[in-house]
C-alpha cells in the first residue's frame, strides 16, 4: 500500500527514476549532493517507490522523541557523531549478518558546503566487501539518478573522484560545489 502511494506520490510531484538498482545483494547506497531537508522526503518516497528495504543512519538528534519511533521504524539508527564508536565495523558486521542488508548514506555529512567528504561509506564498503551504488537527486529535472555500482579498489583517491565527478552532474536543491578528493 505505501509502495503504490509513494509511486502516486512521484507521478503527482513530476519525480522519475533514471536508471535501477540491483534486484538483490547487499550494497551501500550514497547519495547526493545533500542540499536541503527535502532531500530525506524525496528519499523517502523513492525508497517507497521501490519498495525496497533501505535502512540509514542518522544524527541521533533525530531519534528522540516525539520523531524518534518513526526514523528508527522507517529503518534509520542513530550516530552519535561527537563519539569515535568505531562505526565502520558495526555496519559491517550488519552486512556480514543479513545477505539483503542495503544502507543509504549522504557522503558529506551535511547540508552545508564541505571542503572533504566522510569517507567511511568508503571503508564500510571495502570491509563489508558491497559495491557502492551512487544516487543523484537532480532537482532540476526532478529525476533520481540511479548509476551504476562501483566496487571500491585499491585507489580510493581515484574511486572517489570517480564518484565526485558524477556527483558534479547533478543538480541539488541548492547550489553546491562538490570538492575534489585528496588524502
Amino acid at each position: 500500500m505505501f509502495s503504490k502511494f509513494c509511486r502516486w506520490l512521484m507521478k503527482m510531484t513530476g519525480w522519475q527514476f533514471e536508471g535501477e538498482l540491483p534486484s538483490d545483494g547487499r550494497y551501500i547506497i550514497i547519495v547526493g549532493p545533500h542540499t536541503s531537508n527535502w532531500d530525506f522526503i524525496v528519499g523517502v518516497m523513492a525508497r517507497g517507490a521501490l519498495n525496497r528495504n533501505i535502512h540509514f543512519l542518522g544524527k541521533h538528534q533525530l531519534f528522540i522523541p516525539p520523531w524518534g519511533w518513526l526514523f528508527k521504524a522507517m529503518g534509520g539508527s542513530p550516530v552519535d557523531r561527537r563519539k569515535n564508536n568505531n562505526l565502520v565495523d558495526a555496519v559491517a558486521q550488519l552486512f556480514a549478518e543479513d545477505p539483503g542488508y542495503k544502507l543509504a548514506l549522504a557522503p558529506e555529512g551535511t547540508r552545508s558546503e564541505v571542503k572533504r567528504w566522510k569517507t567511511g561509506f568508503y571503508h564500510i564498503a571495502k570491509k563489508a566487501q558491497v559495491p557502492i551504488i551512487p544516487i543523484g537527486f537532480d532537482f532540476d529535472r526532478k529525476t533520481i539518478v540511479i548509476t551504476a555500482p562501483l566496487t571500491p579498489g585499491d585507489n580510493m583517491v581515484e574511486d572517489m573522484n570517480r564518484l565526485m565527478q558524477f556527483f558534479r552532474t547533478i543538480k541539488g536543491k541548492k547550489p553546491k560545489v562538490i570538492p575534489d578528493f585528496t588524502e
